[in-house]
């Protein structure tokens, strides 16, 4: 597999973990309006938790995601560009044309973690160790 490609493939890996962390928390309150059991399961709810925690730690630590580094790593290899920035920085100056520092970007994090905490007492996990219906 070219580097190329193996980046490509990192962007796309990339992108649906953004997707899953943003959307997570309105498909929770959804989730609990219509009853659908799954946002109440231990595991999709501790995944989310764990993955903007680590995204938040990350930033406060003044580093960029891992998949932003391996990404930029296999294009340099490739002969093609990577980021100057985060992901999110790079994608939401792209989208949104706002240029958000790794400290501004860290601090939104933490707001968006308080958020995935809170969303713990609003929609509780199932109770017991089962994480099915």
């Amino acid at each position: 597999m070219s580097a190329g490609l193996a980046a490509d493939l990192i962007l796309v890996v990339h992108a649906l973990i953004v997707v899953f962390v943003v959307l997570a928390v309105p498909v929770t309150w959804l989730g609990k309006a219509f009853g659908w059991a799954f946002v109440r399961s231990r595991r999709f709810r501790i995944g989310h938790l764990l993955v903007i925690a680590f995204v938040t730690a990350t930033a406060w630590l003044g580093e960029y995601c891992p998949l932003t580094v391996w990404e930029n790593t296999l294009r340099a290899q490739a002969g093609q560009q990577g980021y100057g920035e985060s992901f999110i920085g790079y994608w939401l100056s792209r989208l949104l044309y706002v240029d958000l520092s790794l400290e501004v970007l860290a601090v939104v994090y933490t707001l968006f973690l308080g958020l995935v905490l809170a969303n713990f007492r609003w929609v509780p996990m199932r109770s017991g160790g089962r994480d099915h219906p």
